[in-house]
């Protein structure tokens, strides 16, 4: 079947008792077992059978069922959080005395968690330029136990060389951690470019409209040592598991999620060509352009699309602020990819507490406005644009 067939028809794990279309919402915590064996079975994982709401749900299963059919991972695991899945998953990798190779071109709190969460407990960042085959292979030891980034960096909008990166760490038994959020996984098939685990924000383009938080481990089962430790170990312990609430808004997101990406990403486009005709913008940075340095390559590497996020560059802080704060139509707003247009200027926000000098290595300006693109008519969008750059801009 075609993506959007399995996005939408992928059976239940077990039937439904009332033959319910949608995905009933689970909002229980216990499950009743016919017998003693049957119970012990279950909670050893000889059997598949949810034992405890923290660590399974019928409704967060249906979800990751869909999920794991779409990409065609081994397995997949719901967290309440994007950045749930990413902790849990480099705490899986992890340990004291290890090292993880990346870059410094993630996103603030990303960043945070490797640069000073992670270190405190003996875990060594080692930051390198993604872009450079020669600095990453130097950089892996015997004790780097991943290579991690962004497929497109937020808010650089930076894209490395996949296949490439795989084929570096797999050389020296290193599993490959991408982050997915800015491109959805139903427009690309990162297992072929050798990605070992997907991590993604299902806030973002899975829930659509901002509704639920949640955070995907999408793992492609081939450092199976990964799975084992988020599944039997993490789950049990750390209680990030995805709420059956949240699972329920993001089934239904997944349902419409190629109708509403194809309509955001194209506006998306559309909106980047038009405003690199007004005059006070300075530079609009979307790899969906053609003459976009990682152009080519981001068409390589999952297609003809090129998500929902574009920034663009004014003269100053100042100028930012008034350009924001001028807007009708457009929300003042963090989040990514709602069914909303949302700006935000990323350097007083997401990364406001980072040092200038800190801001300056990880090509985060001052004079950078973050655009997601929604689903609004792109006239509309470009009209309030223009009326908030004004004429003293």
């Amino acid at each position: 079947m075609k993506k959007q067939t399995i996005a939408i028809d992928t059976p239940y794990v077990r039937p439904d008792a009332y033959g319910s279309l949608a995905v009933p919402v689970y909002h229980n915590v216990a499950f009743e077992f016919e017998n003693a064996q049957l119970m012990a079975d279950a909670f050893c994982n000889r059997v598949k059978a949810p034992d405890y709401a923290r660590v399974e749900n019928p409704t967060v299963t249906n979800l990751e069922q869909r999920v794991r059919l779409l990409t065609d991972a081994a397995h997949v695991t719901a967290f309440n959080s994007g950045m749930a899945a990413i902790s849990n998953t480099l705490l899986a990798v992890s340990a004291q005395g290890k090292n993880i190779v990346t870059s410094t071109h993630l996103f603030g709190n990303t960043l945070a968690l490797v640069s000073n969460t992670l270190l405190r407990f003996g875990v060594k960042p080692r930051l390198r330029d993604l872009t450079n085959l020669q600095a990453v292979a130097d950089a892996i030891d015997e004790n780097t136990c991943c290579v991690f980034l962004e497929v497109v960096t937020n808010p650089q909008l930076e894209v490395a060389d996949l296949r490439a990166l795989a084929d570096i760490a797999h050389q020296r038994g290193v599993p490959l951690i991408a982050d997915s959020t800015v491109i959805p996984f139903t427009e690309t098939h990162l297992k072929g470019l050798g990605v070992d685990i997907e991590v993604v924000s299902s806030t973002k383009y899975l829930s659509g409209g901002g509704t639920s938080l949640g955070g995907l481990v999408i793992d492609y089962g081939t450092f199976p040592l990964i799975n084992q430790r988020i599944k039997y170990e993490l789950l049990f312990n750390l209680g990030a598991y995805m709420t059956p609430q949240a699972a329920y808004l993001q089934t239904l997101g997944l349902e419409t999620l190629d109708a509403r990406y194809q309509r955001q990403a194209g506006n998306a486009l559309q909106l980047a060509k038009a405003l690199r005709e007004q005059g006070a913008i300075r530079q609009v940075n979307y790899i969906g352009l053609e003459d976009n340095p990682y152009h080519e390559l981001a068409q390589r590497q999952f297609g003809k699309t090129a998500g929902a996020m574009l920034t663009i560059d004014l003269r100053s802080k100042e100028e930012c602020f008034r350009f924001l704060n001028r807007l009708i139509l457009i929300h003042r707003a963090t989040n990514l990819f709602d069914n909303r247009t949302l700006a935000i200027h990323p350097a007083s926000t997401i990364f406001g507490l980072f040092p200038e000098e800190q801001l300056k290595k990880m090509d985060v300006r001052q004079t950078t406005i973050r655009l997601s693109v929604g689903l609004e008519a792109v006239d509309d969008l470009l009209e309030d644009i223009q009326q908030a750059l004004g004429d003293d801009l």
